[in-house]
C-alpha cells in the first residue's frame, strides 16, 4: 500500500502540485480544520459523483475509467484517487475567484486585501459565481483530459458517446455545474461557523487574497500549456477566447475598485475579521 501511494504521487506530481498550492492559499484563509475538513468532505462529494456516473449515468452522462494504472496508482472503488481529490483545489480556487471579483479591495502597503465579509462568503453570489466559475474550468480541462493518452495523464476514461464539443458531451458541464454548485455550498457550509478568535493557520500573508485567483490561473496555464504540445491548436484557441475576456474585464474592474470602498464596507469586514491585516497598525 505504501508503494501504492509512493508511486501515485510519481505519477501525479502535478496535482499534488496544485493540492499544495491550494493548502498554501486556503490555510492563511480559512485555518488548518476548516480546510482539513473541507479536504475530506470535497472528496467524497466528488468521489460520489464519480461512482454515480460511471453506474447510474448521472450526474456527468455515462461515462467509464480505463483501469490501467490500478496496480501503479491509488483508485478507489474504480475511480482514480487523484481525480477525485482535484475536485478540492478547483472549487476553492474558484470560489476564491469569486470572493476577489464580489469583494471591495483596499491597498495596505505593497498587499492587496479583499474586504470580505461573512455576507459575502456565505452569499448566494459567491454560490453561483464560483460553481460557474469551477464548471467553466472543466471545459478547459476535460477536452485534452479526453487526449490523455498522448500526454502523461494517460488514457483513463473515455465517454460510450462522442460529444459535441472536442468529444465531451454537453451533460458532462451540466453535471460539472451542479456538482460545484453541490462543493462550493458545502465549502460555505463549513466556513459558516463563527470565529472570536483568528482560526489556526490564519495569518496575514502578503497578497493572500490573490493566491486562489492565481491558482484558478495556473490551472487554466498548465491546460493550455498542455493542449498546445500536444498540438490541439484548435481546443486552445477556444479556451483561450473563451476566457480572455472574462480575464481582462476582472483585472480592468479590480484595478478601479481599489482603495474606493465604503467605510461601512471596511467597518464590516473589520468586525467579521478582526485579524485582518486592515485591523494592525
Amino acid at each position: 500500500m505504501l508503494d501504492i501511494a509512493i508511486d501515485t504521487l510519481v505519477m501525479r506530481p502535478y496535482v499534488f502540485s496544485f493540492f499544495a498550492a491550494f493548502l498554501l492559499a486556503c490555510v492563511p484563509h480559512v485555518g488548518w480544520r476548516k480546510t482539513l475538513i473541507f479536504a475530506v468532505v470535497g472528496y467524497l462529494i466528488a468521489f460520489t459523483s464519480e461512482k454515480l456516473s460511471i453506474t447510474t449515468g448521472f450526474p456527468y452522462g455515462w461515462y467509464y475509467y480505463i483501469d490501467g494504472t490500478s496496480q501503479h496508482e491509488l483508485w478507489v472503488w474504480g475511480v482514480p484517487f487523484f481525480d477525485s481529490l482535484s475536485y478540492v483545489f478547483l472549487t476553492y480556487c474558484s470560489y476564491a475567484t469569486a470572493l476577489f471579483i464580489l469583494s471591495p479591495l483596499a491597498a495596505k502597503g505593497a498587499n492587496l486585501i479583499t474586504l470580505e465579509t461573512r455576507a459575502i462568503r456565505q452569499s448566494w453570489a459567491a454560490l453561483v459565481l464560483g460553481a460557474f466559475l469551477q464548471t467553466f474550468l472543466d471545459i478547459i480541462i476535460d477536452p485534452v483530459a479526453l487526449q490523455g493518452d498522448r500526454w502523461f495523464l494517460g488514457q483513463i476514461y473515455g465517454y460510450y458517446e462522442d460529444g459535441l464539443h472536442f468529444g465531451v458531451p454537453v451533460s458532462n458541464y451540466a453535471g460539472w455545474l451542479l456538482t460545484s454548485f453541490v462543493l462550493v455550498a458545502a465549502f460555505q457550509r463549513i466556513d459558516r461557523k463563527r470565529d472570536d478568535t483568528a482560526p489556526r493557520g490564519v495569518f496575514a500573508m502578503p497578497f493572500r487574497s490573490l493566491l486562489g485567483p492565481v491558482l484558478y490561473l495556473s490551472v487554466l496555464i498548465f491546460n493550455w500549456i498542455v493542449t498546445i504540445w500536444i498540438g490541439e491548436y484548435l481546443i486552445a484557441l477556444t479556451g483561450l477566447l473563451i476566457f480572455t475576456l472574462p480575464i481582462v474585464m476582472v483585472i480592468v474592474l479590480a484595478v478601479l475598485r481599489v482603495n474606493r470602498y465604503r467605510e461601512e464596507e471596511l467597518q464590516q469586514h473589520v468586525q467579521d475579521y478582526p485579524w485582518s491585516p486592515l485591523n494592525r497598525p
